[in-house]
């Protein structure tokens, strides 16, 4: 389980997170949408323990830690994933050795070359992907789509128990984003319990994925929690209905 109690966080002065309060369950799909700059991606990434953003206030519990006090290499450990929207480029690392390091650190223990290698290139068969980028220094010369699915490979390996999905859906072709989304799918089929929370613009991704709740955030905070039907209302109306303060919800109301 995932708590977040009324956290607050601020970057250069600026508050970009208020008062937000979130629990996400084993198991459960958790859908995060709203407008450009109101604090998505950086929800995601103080979870992930990103130092460029201070917690004034508040705690993020995962499974009884409290995750304000722990690097990111110990949350990673706990068992927590972010896919980032822009993954990042390493010139003179290997694909390969930096999947087989973060398994290794996670695990404590290394994994023998031969069994790696054939996970890789089964989990790239699944995910349609050139088993040559495998071998290629870290998202260097890779296109965006391969990219995404670069970090979906990096789930299948490393098994997390929460997956945070920032806008992983951006700027993939409608091939891609069924492959992304069918072998996301495939992989809460085989860990039942593992929790995702995904962050994304648009409902499509999400037909794969039937989220048990959708939020709306504004201002830093979630303004509005529904179904998944809430998503495709958004995509019909856009945001202004629920931006006001008389749809504004109770704390409560998002733990239910």
């Amino acid at each position: 389980m995932l708590k977040i109690n009324n956290l607050k966080v601020t970057t250069s002065d600026k508050v970009i997170l208020n008062n937000f309060n979130l629990i996400i369950n084993d198991g459960e799909i958790h859908a995060i949408m709203g407008q450009n700059g109101v604090g998505k991606s950086t929800l995601s990434r103080v979870i992930m323990g990103d130092a460029n953003y201070k917690v004034i206030n508040g705690e993020i519990i995962f499974n009884g830690d409290n995750l304000n006090v722990l690097s990111t290499d110990e949350r990673a450990k706990k068992g927590i994933f972010l896919a980032m929207q822009y993954p990042m480029e390493i010139e003179g690392v290997s694909n390969q050795d930096f999947l087989r390091t973060a398994i290794g650190s996670i695990n404590n223990k290394r994994i023998g070359l031969y069994d790696f290698i054939l996970k890789c290139e089964k989990g790239a068969d699944e995910l349609s992907m050139n088993k040559d980028l495998i071998h290629r220094s870290l998202n260097v010369g890779f296109s965006g789509g391969e990219k995404k699915k670069n970090e979906v490979l990096q789930i299948k390996l490393l098994t997390p128990k929460f997956i945070i999905l920032d806008e992983l859906d951006s700027g993939l072709d409608v091939d891609s984003l069924r492959i992304v989304g069918e072998n996301i799918k495939k992989y809460k089929d085989e860990y039942p319990n593992t929790s995702i929370m995904i962050i994304t613009h648009h409902p499509k991704i999400l037909e794969y994925l039937n989220p048990d709740f959708v939020h709306i955030m504004s201002n830093g905070k979630i303004v509005k929690t529904g179904d998944y039907s809430l998503a495709f209302d958004i995509e019909k109306n856009g945001y202004n209905n629920y931006l006001n303060n008389e749809y504004a919800i109770t704390d409560e109301e998002n733990y239910e």
